[in-house]
């Protein structure tokens, strides 16, 4: 009797798509809402099994004008019941989604269109004057509009909801590779053109995954989860995927994303977890401390990420029951990296060191691993050495999208070079220092920009900080700190000094302080330090 090869494993070939999310809240989450506040401000309530059936309803309509696998379906929405359908409608035709940024200038989104080769457009009723914008510049087959209640916008496009009804119902997802593109997403860099990163189903899936972690963001069941960051922005922060699988509901603000409108769907819908830039916290720290003594029935955990958040604004959100997670992430890393949750050994501390840790980065989440290195190679973990913050991992960018001009910013052996600079712990916990483009350099010494401006943040009068380098004639580049002010808060430079010289030597510290009414930021709400630097290039220093 022959004898038989001993088998690699014996595990079953499933693979990992977005469309097994899709089928799984369809079936086990069926009467789990979604909540979706539409521009007129009315909600619109569904649920996943609904969800489901209009989201195959999509993909039916999309193969039948001829998608085909890989196409790149455009979007132009808001956070709403429609884009969520898009999220999983156009993966589980074959499809890409490209969910184009609203909120930039009209010659780059057509810019972005173009590259991606976009073949067919879903957009909302209310965004129309923006696509007017650029549409000539652009080659969409088809575009499909999605009206919302109290708009009467004439237009020639197809109806979205008209659309779907020509579908059969019965339409059954094709086979689908794990590692074919499912969505993508360009970058919101402030420097060159944008870059594209094109995610994978098998990517989509583990990131999912690993958010549910409870040392990650710990997204189950149980939560209500609110998407206060814009789908178009770094994947959409891979919420909607994670709260898919998981089965919780779901909070879709549309475009209300000021304090007050964040604030009434958290209380009225009962909301546990949420995410967004720390912009859009600091704006409802300050209307919660306008409020007496108000507080959300239940905790709320927020990811937050972007840029660091000042350790002032973690302890002032625990103080209203809203609790910060620090994490770390990039359109390239889907995007999240890092959670910023503190281990057994850290509850043990005293609070001010707890804090500590709370504002850095953290921990690098199963399967994402880090690195640091510098001109000298690989530097060491010890929490002083600085280095630019290598990464890799199963949902980490191997390539940007149709750029080989961009392979640089991979090492030879296969690691993402971030751009970011970095301190490591001992224990592995990661500090950002700086962008390296934003390092300040004085008389051969670097200075944090991110240090000075989260310290200057945590005084009481200051609602914003941007710290950039500008050129000396003594110390090559000097600091200077652009500050705006909260509403009928007072504070002169030396008393800013004076504060600073706590955490800070005196040639650590800005050399000048300038005051405006607001600071710029990016449309995904970074603080635009290439705008500060631009306009401070010319600064006289005072002797």
């Amino acid at each position: 009797m022959p004898k038989m090869p001993t088998p690699i494993h014996t595990m079953m070939d499933y693979p990992l798509t977005l469309t097994a999310l899709l089928e799984r809240a369809g079936r086990y989450a069926t009467n789990v809402e979604i909540v979706s506040r539409l521009p007129n401000r009315s909600l619109h309530r569904y649920t996943w099994g609904q969800l489901h059936q209009r989201a195959l309803r999509l993909a039916e309509c999309l193969q039948s004008i001829g998608l085909k696998k890989g196409d790149r379906v455009a979007t132009l929405m808001w956070n709403h019941y429609a884009h969520l359908e898009c999220y999983f409608g156009i993966p589980a035709a074959g499809g890409v989604l490209h969910p184009l940024n609203l909120r930039l200038h009209p010659d780059e989104i057509a810019w972005i269109a173009n590259h991606a080769q976009d073949r067919f457009l879903i957009v909302d009723d209310v965004l129309l004057p923006v696509l007017e914008k650029f549409c000539a510049k652009v080659k969409f087959e088809r575009i499909f509009v999605v009206r919302h209640p109290g708009q009467s916008v004439q237009h020639g496009y197809a109806d979205y909801e008209d659309w779907l009804k020509r579908a059969s119902g019965n339409f059954k997802p094709p086979a689908l590779s794990e590692n074919d593109g499912a969505s993508m997403c360009y970058t919101s860099g402030t420097t060159g053109s944008p870059k594209g990163v094109l995610y994978s189903h098998r990517s989509q899936v583990l990131h999912s995954m690993s958010q549910a972690m409870a040392d990650s963001c710990a997204i189950s069941q149980h939560d209500v989860v609110l998407l206060a960051s814009p789908m178009f922005h770094a994947n959409g922060w891979g919420f909607s995927y994670t709260a898919a699988m998981v089965g919780a509901k779901y909070v879709l603000p549309g475009p209300h994303l000021d304090p007050e409108s964040i604030l009434e769907l958290i209380e009225r819908e009962g909301v546990t977890v949420t995410c967004a830039v720390p912009t859009v916290w600091l704006g409802v720290l300050q209307t919660l401390e306008k409020r007496s003594n108000w507080k959300p029935a239940r905790d709320v955990r927020i990811l937050c990420g972007g840029t660091a958040p000042p350790e002032s604004l973690i302890r002032n959100l625990d103080r209203h029951g809203f609790h910060l997670i620090h994490s770390w992430g990039m359109t390239e890393t889907s995007p999240q990296a890092t959670a910023s949750r503190l281990p057994p050994a850290a509850l043990l501390l005293p609070e001010d060191e707890q804090y500590a840790f709370r504002a850095k980065q953290g921990w690098p989440v199963p399967f994402v691993d880090v690195r640091i290195r510098n001109e000298k190679g690989d530097a060491p973990c010890d929490g002083q050495t600085m280095g630019e913050l290598e990464v890799r991992g199963p949902w980490v960018a191997g390539s940007y999208y149709n750029a080989p001009e961009t392979r640089d910013r991979w090492t030879a052996d296969g690691w993402f070079r971030t751009g970011d600079v970095a301190t490591i712990d001992p224990d592995g916990c990661i500090k950002l220092v700086d962008r390296s483009k934003d390092l300040v350099k004085s008389g051969g010494e670097w200075i944090s920009s991110v240090d000075l401006e989260n310290t200057l943040m945590s005084h009481p009068a200051v609602r914003e900080a941007g710290v950039v380098a500008v050129q000396h004639p003594k110390w090559q580049e000097r600091p200077l700190a652009v500050v705006a002010l909260k509403d009928g808060a007072q504070v002169t430079a030396d008393e800013l000094r004076e504060f600073l010289s706590a955490k800070f030597a005196k040639w650590q510290m800005p050399d000048d302080f300038v005051f405006v009414n607001d600071l710029p930021h990016t449309s995904t709400g970074k603080l635009l330090k290439t705008e500060l630097r631009k306009k401070y290039a010319e600064w006289k220093w005072q002797e």
